[in-house]
């Protein structure tokens, strides 16, 4: 329940409960408290017996900690129902990565050599993907002007 507690903490809480409460109306406060915990147990007990008693006998092994859904996948994944394993033991993301890239790197390699070499997009693509700014454009390759633009 105080899992995340530590010995200096426990301690600090224990100091300071004496000096709230006082040493002789301590045990009393501490019975109070310990009595409400377990009536929430209890309360909270019958509640989940009620439940699984109106889910009926089909849901006989339903346990609550399934509705979390890290625990409804983890518990999936350990019965392996659904084929999963097989499923993330068939799909493997480098070799998938790896084919794409390929394809990409081949498909780079293959536009130079196919351009006629006349477009300045061939010869900036052969050039490795790199403009020249020396060259002078076309006149075909500039923008027409806008004189309200400017």
């Amino acid at each position: 329940m105080f899992n995340d507690i530590g010995p200096l903490e426990l301690v600090t809480l224990v100091v300071l409960a004496v000096l709230v409460f006082g040493p002789d109306k301590l045990p009393k406060v501490i019975q109070d408290v310990m009595r409400t915990i377990r009536k929430i147990r209890e309360f909270s007990e019958s509640a989940k017996h009620d439940i699984r008693s109106e889910l009926g006998p089909e849901f006989k092994d339903f346990e609550f900690e399934d509705l979390n859904p890290k625990t409804f996948i983890r518990k999936q994944m350990d019965s392996d129902e659904l084929g999963l394993k097989e499923i993330r033991n068939g799909f493997d993301l480098k070799k998938e990565m790896a084919e794409v890239t390929d394809a990409v790197h081949s498909r780079e390699a293959d536009v130079p050599s196919s351009s006629s070499g006349s477009s300045s997009a061939g010869s900036s693509s052969a050039s490795g993907g790199r403009v020249d700014m020396t060259k002078k454009p076309d006149e075909d390759d500039r923008p027409p002007f806008d004189a309200d633009a400017t």
